[in-house]
């Protein structure tokens, strides 16, 4: 079912202020309502539009109409700008904080109500990756997969040759294709199970077995990326082909649940691709094949990819809405990686970590936001010498309520209640009132997101602390500003 998503910067900003709004009158209904909402744990109520038959449509905005909740949001309700002076003080002073930061805070309508520096460059930390999902709401098709598959490259009797190639699925699993999943998703099992079947068809039992992971070409890791951020856990090379992000447990405990964040954080492989061909051959040997030798890379032709017969057997990834709110929940670096990569090929633009960060920056500055001092290392904040200020942050996020498709927002975690916003310490009376994306390095501590007000309203924020005297208390404090907010 073909779903538009722009239905109108006005109904679409209306919906989206009701649906962070809504959250003060379902609290009177009780906590499992508002989990129940944002889909945390299984109920009636949905945030994502449902289409007549029931199933969701992940490209939509809100299931509910306003009236259904709390009734039309009332913009016309002043900002009390003498809290919001003290809020911002008490920030400044806050212990430890230190002064190299920048603060930001607007109305729905853009208009600031407080800022501090908010035009100084900062290096932004994780909060980068908002650029990078609204470049990737307004250039891909989110309700698309990645698709990985198999050719028969070549057959002779009874033995072929057989190519695995990746469209850039990294979060693939070893077992069953799991539906109920981001990660894991697409499985390998699945899929060597279907290609066997296939073979068997033709009287094949024995197969040469490469693998092509050519969609990236040669540079796969940002030139400002540590090489230690893969030995970390904290980066694994783009590849077109990767099991679990290429994460190799061996004595941490893996989750039982795949798209869980993790709370050890193992090595990564540098050669994913390599490692679920490998698999994959396993995968094939259980269900009848056998696999001569070992997996060899190559590069499929494009007279194979065009052949109406070639193609033997196929998984698909989750949507890339499902993949996207994955990333933003988790902040996950890789996957920022891979989403910049793929911008870059759907722009024409080079086929590099360099080309990924270039096109992105484009469809921001093509948005009108304000790109002044911004430099990109890459496309997750992770690597060294990243620079933005406070207001491309939250030019950012007012694009994301007034025209952007709803992804971008909807991915977001929920103060309270999913993703990184879990781990901070706001004041409980604003669970479920923000949605904002946090930013975390041994420098830096940054967030950026929209609050709803509790008398009505929305706000725009965007901080960015560098170089504090301490960590923790900034840290703290930055959550103690945004629950501030809330009040105004």
């Amino acid at each position: 079912m073909a779903v538009d998503r722009q239905t109108g910067n006005g109904r679409k900003r209306r919906v989206l202020v009701v649906v962070l709004s809504a959250v003060v009158s379902l609290a009177l209904l009780g906590g499992y309502v508002v989990a129940d909402a944002y889909d945390i744990v299984p109920g009636y109520l949905t945030f994502r539009e449902q289409s007549n038959d029931g199933a969701t449509i992940p490209s939509a905005t809100t299931a509910l109409a306003p009236a259904e909740i709390v009734g039309d949001i009332d913009d016309s309700q002043t900002v009390d700008a003498t809290k919001a002076k003290k809020a911002l003080s008490a920030f400044l002073s806050a212990e430890d904080v230190g002064k190299d930061l920048s603060v930001i805070v607007a109305d729905s309508t853009g208009k600031e109500i407080v800022s501090e520096k908010g035009t100084t460059t900062r290096e932004p930390a994780s909060t980068l990756k908002t650029l990078t999902a609204l470049a990737t709401v307004e250039k891909l098709d989110m309700d698309s997969t990645l698709d990985t598959e198999v050719y028969l490259t070549a057959a002779d009797g009874a033995k072929a040759t057989i190519a695995l190639k990746g469209n850039g699925d990294m979060l693939l699993g070893e077992g069953a294709s799991d539906a109920q999943h981001v990660n894991g998703h697409a499985g390998l099992k699945t899929l060597a199970e279907s290609a066997a079947k296939a073979l068997k068809q033709q009287g094949i039992t024995t197969v040469t077995l490469q693998y092509d992971d050519s969609l990236f070409g040669t540079q796969r890791m940002p030139a400002d990326m540590d090489e230690k951020m893969v030995s970390n856990g904290n980066f694994t090379p783009v590849s077109s082909l990767a099991i679990d992000e290429g994460k190799e447990w061996g004595s941490s405990k893996k989750p039982s649940d795949p798209d869980a964040i993790p709370t050890s954080y193992p090595s990564r492989t540098t050669k994913p691709a390599e490692e679920t061909a490998d698999s994959f051959a396993h995968q094939l040997e259980k269900a009848g094949i056998t696999v001569d030798g070992d997996a060899s890379s190559t590069t499929v032709s494009d007279s194979i990819l065009t052949s109406d017969t070639a193609r033997i057997a196929t998984v698909s990834s989750a949507p890339l809405w499902k993949i996207l709110r994955f990333t933003l929940q988790q902040s996950d670096n890789t996957l920022a990686e891979l989403f910049g990569r793929l911008v870059a090929l759907a722009t024409n633009s080079e086929n590099s970590p360099k080309g990924a960060t270039s096109a992105i920056l484009s469809i921001v500055k093509a948005d009108g936001i304000d790109v002044s001092g911004i430099h990109m290392s890459d496309c997750s904040g992770l690597s060294d010498n990243s620079t933005l200020t406070a207001t491309t942050l939250i030019e950012v996020q007012e694009r994301y309520y007034s025209s952007a498709p709803a992804e971008a927002l909807e991915g977001l975690p929920v103060s309270g209640f999913s993703g990184t916003a879990l781990g901070r310490t706001f004041d409980d009376s604003v669970f479920g009132l923000a949605r904002l994306k946090t930013g975390s390095l041994d420098t830096v501590t940054s967030m950026t997101g929209s609050v709803a007000r509790k008398n009505g309203g929305l706000l725009f924020f965007a901080v960015i602390v560098n170089n504090p005297d301490n960590m923790w208390s900034a840290h703290v404090a930055v959550d103690d500003f945004v629950s501030a907010l809330a009040d105004l």
